[in-house]
């Protein structure tokens, strides 16, 4: 049986049918016997057994056969006065089998089809009484009361059941509908139990899911867009280069486009990357101030040939942090670029590191015509560009920066930018320090 639903069911009404038998079976055995020791029950047949006695030695069998017509009448059962052989003394048979099956404990009740037999013996042991009555409890008066229990234990299962396996259900629904490409579908579960736990798991899955396959798809927008216009004017350079006059003009063209589309699909190279989670394969201790001078030397070569200067203001103290080198050598060095990118000619870019017990921080500062403050989160998307300031004519694509917010992400930083007027600074903190020497 696949249902859990049905066999949530069977079960339960498994366990319910177990509980009858066993409430039948207290009250026709346990029950039985504790009423008849606590009530005085041994105690009655006992002075039954006295008068018996005393009765059939004055009075004979005839005065015998009268007292147990006037017990018989008033206690209901019947009774047996035997000797120690178990001959019956009003009318001579033989009840010793009878004492047999009660075995040595004649003084418990023993039920049996429907009845409760005991035998007393006298305190001379020359005398039995034997005893069959109906038992004081029995399991068939208390039944039109056990019916009505069933009735609603079983009512009770089916409901917990029910709140057991529908959210199951639901969830399943939902599973398959999100799996045939219905993105929107949600549990939205209001339980706050396990299932609702669950629930609550899928939708935040299926959001997750739901927004990296919109991201995936802009993102396959966006890269067919940047391509079509660097592809398109490399046609046109090569059809140049084969029909213009100046050959070395047009080939020098050629090349500065081929350029431009090799660093493009590098970038693009580095955001898949960047998707990835390096870190544990290749975690290590960095000098933060060493992967910081590193990247103001290779960026300084840039910088002169753009017409402006780096100036680093490092700290004194040595900073370290776990992570991966290259990543945040890139991460950084993206940063770096894109103020050089944006800068003026003649001006300087402001790099300084700085950190307390807790948190590193790295500041890079243009002096360039800054951003619209409505725009200073959207510069880190992929292929975003501010087309008054900072558009295409300078080379970039609108990558660098997503690349390094993806980058410090995983070193579990954070990257922010602010207008200074005039420029830009971009800031890089790392919380997960784990030391100032």
């Amino acid at each position: 049986m696949r249902s859990i639903y049905a066999k949530i069911l069977l079960w339960f009404f498994g366990t319910v049918l177990l509980t009858l038998i066993g409430l039948g079976v207290i009250s026709r055995f346990v029950v039985s016997d504790m009423v008849a020791s606590n009530s005085g029950f041994g105690r009655l047949n006992g002075l039954q057994l006295e008068e018996a006695r005393e009765t059939y030695e004055s009075q004979g069998r005839v005065g015998l056969a009268a007292y147990f017509d006037r017990v018989d009448r008033i206690l209901g059962g019947e009774r047996y006065f035997t000797n120690a052989q178990g001959i019956d003394l009003l009318n001579g048979e033989d009840h010793s089998a009878l004492l047999q099956t009660l075995g040595p404990k004649w003084g418990v009740p023993r039920p049996a089809l429907g009845h409760m037999t005991v035998a007393v013996a006298s305190e001379d042991n020359r005398y039995r009484l034997i005893a069959i009555v109906d038992p004081p409890i029995q399991p068939g008066i208390y039944l039109p009361y056990y019916l009505p229990v069933l009735a609603v234990v079983a009512l009770l299962c089916w409901i917990l059941a029910r709140r057991i396996a529908a959210p199951l259900h639901d969830l399943v629904g939902a599973v398959d509908r999100f799996g045939h490409g219905e993105l929107s579908v949600r549990v939205n579960s209001r339980r706050r139990d396990e299932f609702g736990e669950l629930g609550n798991a899928f939708d935040r899955m299926a959001a997750r899911i739901g927004t990296l396959l919109t991201a995936e798809r802009q993102l396959l927008q966006d890269i067919s867009h940047e391509l079509r216009s660097p592809l398109a004017r490399l046609s046109f350079a090569a059809e140049l280069a084969r029909t213009a006059d100046d050959r070395d003009a047009a080939a020098q063209r050629l090349k500065k486009e081929i350029h431009r589309l090799t660093n493009l699909v590098d970038e693009l190279l580095q955001a898949t990357r960047a998707e990835g989670d390096p870190l544990p394969m290749a975690l290590e201790n960095i000098r933060l101030n060493d992967v910081l001078t590193e990247v103001v030397e290779v960026c300084r070569v840039e910088a002169d040939a753009h017409g402006c200067f780096i100036a680093l203001e490092g700290e004194q103290r040595v900073i370290t942090m776990p992570g991966n080198r290259e990543l945040l050598r890139r991460a950084i060095e993206n940063i770096m670029r894109n103020a050089i990118r944006y800068t003026p000619h003649a001006s300087v870019i402001d790099v300084r590191l700085s950190a307390n017990s807790h948190t590193a921080c790295i500041s890079v500062r243009d002096y360039g015509p800054g951003v619209p403050e409505a725009a200073l989160t959207d510069i880190f998307r992929p292929f975003f560009r501010v087309d008054d300031s900072r558009n295409n004519a300078t080379g970039g694509v609108g990558l660098g920066l997503a690349i390094a917010q993806r980058a410090i992400t995983l070193h579990h930083g954070h990257l922010s930018a602010a207008n200074m007027h005039p420029g830009l600074t971009v800031t890089v903190e790392f919380p997960a320090l784990t030391g100032v020497a």
